[in-house]
C-alpha cells in the first residue's frame, strides 16, 4: 500500500529528502506521495522513513492504493533496475 500525506502536513521539509524512490514532492499546498514511486521503504528499510520523521505524524496508509509485500518489492526491483 502506497503513503499519503495528509493536509495536517506543516511543509517542515523533513520527510522529501528521507524517501530513497524520490517519490514525495511538493503539492499545490503540502507535500504529496507519488503512489507509483511509493514502496513504504521496502527494499531499503525495516519501516517508511517518511513516517519515522514526520514531526507531526501526518503520514497515513493511503486507502484507496492496496499493495501487498510482494507488489511493493517488485515496484521496488522496477523502480532500482534491480534483478529479483
Amino acid at each position: 500500500m502506497a503513503l499519503k500525506i495528509t493536509e495536517e502536513c506543516i511543509n517542515c521539509d523533513v520527510c522529501e529528502p528521507q524517501c530513497p524512490n524520490e517519490a514525495i514532492s511538493m503539492g499545490d499546498e503540502y507535500y504529496i506521495i507519488d503512489p507509483d514511486r511509493c514502496t513504504e521503504c521496502v527494499g531499503h528499510h525495516d519501516e517508511p522513513q517518511c513516517m519515522v520523521v514526520c514531526p507531526v505524524e501526518c503520514i497515513e496508509l493511503h486507502p484507496q492504493w492496496y499493495e501487498g509485500q510482494d507488489a511493493l518489492m517488485a515496484k521496488y526491483y522496477r523502480l532500482t533496475n534491480s534483478v529479483a
